[in-house]
């Protein structure tokens, strides 16, 4: 499952090509992903021009601005402007790829949103001068998603921090609210091991398995661990190395080992960076003794008994 890193660079790749650019087609070729598509994207989303694209945990936001231009009622007057947010996780399997207009659609791609430029005096140009483009060719937005276990939905932006796929999710391990301090107070009187504690999403969101392994290694500290049994040297550690682990595999395009591309359809390299993770049996970089797999929570965890105490 793509984790924060491989999203984030989703997330850039995407804001990169396609902001600014208006949603001209929807094409939905599945009913149902993880949960239903909703049966009024095309109209909810059709002619709304995208403004931003950030992540939020595991989560692609795709803001929308409505053209006023184009959005009026039965009697010709203009509707006021809506922000939509479409919602997508990639799930098990899921790929965002841009393509070009002359793109044949294949298995598995269930969404298509056909995108073109700007037309002058939009709604968005209005609110953002410099998001206008004159990409006249049409440029293709790609939902591929061979396990259907990938979300698509939509809300409105006053909606947003309050719906049900958010209103739950813990710390973001990159803002500025992702304290040493609000750690500490995670970890207190937890007696779960410290692997399965960082992959808990109630308490922060978007560290997977890949990035738990590499961070508690960086740390020095053993995922069996419980997290109240970590001093506030250990906290400390783990804090600043979560953060670097993240920030190293966004710069290297997040990890790629089935599935994952980003948007351009390129691979991320972070895997050959891998300290410990899938290297059962392979001497540990730092001390060469052999790495360790155990189970915990039914992930596979990794790490070097020496180095991490």
């Amino acid at each position: 499952m793509p984790e924060l890193p491989e999203v984030e660079t989703v997330c850039r790749g995407l804001s990169e090509n396609i902001l600014g650019l208006n949603v001209s087609s929807v094409e939905v070729y599945a009913e149902k992903l993880r949960d239903f598509i909703p049966a009024d994207l095309n109209k909810k989303i059709l002619n709304h021009t995208i403004t931003k694209i950030e992540r939020k945990a595991k989560y692609i936001l795709i803001h929308l601005a409505a053209n006023m231009d184009l959005q009026t009622n039965g009697d010709g007057n203009v509707l006021e402007p809506r922000s939509p947010v479409l919602i997508i996780h990639l799930g098990m399997s899921g790929r965002l790829t841009i393509q070009d207009e002359a793109y044949q659609r294949k298995k598995h791609d269930h969404v298509i949103l056909k995108l073109n430029g700007l037309q002058l005096g939009t709604v968005a140009e209005r609110v953002s001068p410099r998001l206008r483009r004159t990409n006249d060719r049409g440029t293709l937005l790609v939902f591929n998603d061979a396990r259907r276990f990938g979300v698509i939905t939509l809300t409105d932006l006053e909606n947003l921090s309050q719906h049900k796929l958010f209103r739950k999710l813990g710390l973001e391990p990159l803002a500025r609210e992702f304290t040493v301090a609000k750690l500490k107070a995670l970890f207190k009187n937890r007696n779960k091991n410290i692997k399965n504690t960082l992959m808990d999403a109630s308490l922060i969101v978007g560290i997977g398995n890949i990035y738990a392994s590499e961070a508690l290694f960086r740390s020095g500290i053993h995922p069996e661990r419980t997290a109240s049994s970590l001093t506030d040297k250990d906290i400390k550690k783990l804090h600043e190395q979560i953060i670097v682990t993240l920030e190293d595999a966004i710069r290297a395009g997040g990890s790629t080992l089935k599935d994952f591309s980003k948007a351009n359809g390129e691979s991320g390299y972070f895997q050959y960076q891998f300290k410990v993770y899938g290297r059962e049996g392979l001497p540990c970089f730092t001390c060469k003794t052999l790495i360790e797999r155990i189970v915990q929570g039914g992930r596979s965890s990794f790490f070097c008994s020496k180095c991490q105490k």
